[in-house]
């Protein structure tokens, strides 16, 4: 008995003196590996893709036990994996967003337009509880857009967040100093107040992506004139049956409806509807991805805010966070 402790106390010192020596890497989680087609309804030979964008919209990777690709980088697999699918005659985006970054949001809309130029099939945004500002912008990318009766849509514009932590530092006692080049070189800073000019500046940059919008919904949205969208784009958020009646949206209605739409529109009669997921994620029905865990706006629960804004750098954003 004494021989058999002594050889299991030996096992041990071997196993822990490699472990930290870097000889042996122990995976007790496998990691998620690439996406995978489910099949949710349907027959025929022909496919339609049902693809989700739901939260916030960011670069930003998904930490966990298992670290998942960012929204950005599953968006363009999704993409690369239907583009070489033959069978695909159409594509459904069902968007659960309140947007998210400048720069996020507007790759996605290019993925997508590059997609159906490069694809020629039709893409049919159906948006769910929230598309708003970037997830609205997205949307201007397909070739009809059907909102849930309840949907909340809109908030076309621009916001700058940022943070100002002077009086607090002010009552630990607390001064920060920064050197620069020049007198511009820190505008922004957390650590003092934003002057008159800087906010100018700052102004002139959100014009900039503003317009930006604008145009990106002039060409999603011919029916409206140049003016007729700048007054519909002052920020404010819109029903479903508001969007449709200023000329926002195409439809009213459920995801069913918004799949037969991208068959009628690829020219088919039946159709299997498929979607793409990764190990370990339960499909059975179109709404199977859907919703998370997350209460109020989708994804804005475990938005984290000073993170995007990480050390009071500015950050331009396509959001609706009221």
């Amino acid at each position: 008995m004494y021989r058999v402790y002594s050889m299991l106390a030996l096992l041990c010192i071997l196993v822990v003196g490699s472990l930290q020596s870097g000889c042996v890497t122990v995976n007790l989680i496998e990691p998620s590996g690439p996406i995978q087609e489910v099949q949710l309804s349907g027959t025929g030979a022909g496919k339609v893709l049902l693809l989700d964008l739901s939260g916030v919209i960011s670069s930003q990777g998904k930490d966990g036990i298992v670290p998942q690709p960012n929204m950005l980088a599953t968006f363009k697999e999704e993409l690369m994996r239907a583009s070489k699918d033959d069978k695909i005659k159409a594509v459904v985006v069902r968007i659960n967003s309140p947007g998210g970054t400048v720069t996020a949001s507007d790759i996605l809309y290019h993925e997508l337009r590059e997609f159906k130029a490069k694809k020629k099939i039709p893409v049919v945004a159906s948006m769910m509880d929230v598309a708003a500002s970037g997830g609205y912008y997205l949307a201007m990318a397909a070739d009809s857009i059907l909102v849930h009766p309840s949907t909340v849509t809109g908030s076309i514009g621009v916001i700058m967040l940022t943070v100002n932590a002077r009086g607090l530092l002010e009552k630990v006692g607390v001064e920060a100093s920064a050197i620069t080049s020049g007198p511009r070189k820190d505008m922004g800073s957390p650590f003092r107040v934003m002057t008159a000019e800087e906010r100018g500046i700052f102004q002139s940059v959100i014009d900039s992506f503003y317009q930006r919008f604008l145009a990106v919904v002039q060409e999603g949205r011919p029916n409206l004139t140049s003016d007729q969208i700048k007054k519909l784009a002052d920020g404010r958020i819109y029903s479903g049956d508001q969007a449709k009646a200023a000329g926002l949206i195409d439809e009213i209605g459920y995801l069913d409806d918004a799949i037969e739409i991208a068959k009628k529109k690829a020219g088919l009669t039946e159709a299997r509807v498929v979607t793409y997921g990764r190990r370990g994620e339960y499909h059975n029905n179109i709404y199977s991805r859907l919703f998370g865990a997350s209460a109020g706006i989708p994804g804005l629960a475990d938005f984290d805010l000073l993170s995007m804004v990480r050390g009071g750098t500015p950050q331009f954003m396509y959001l609706w966070m009221p």
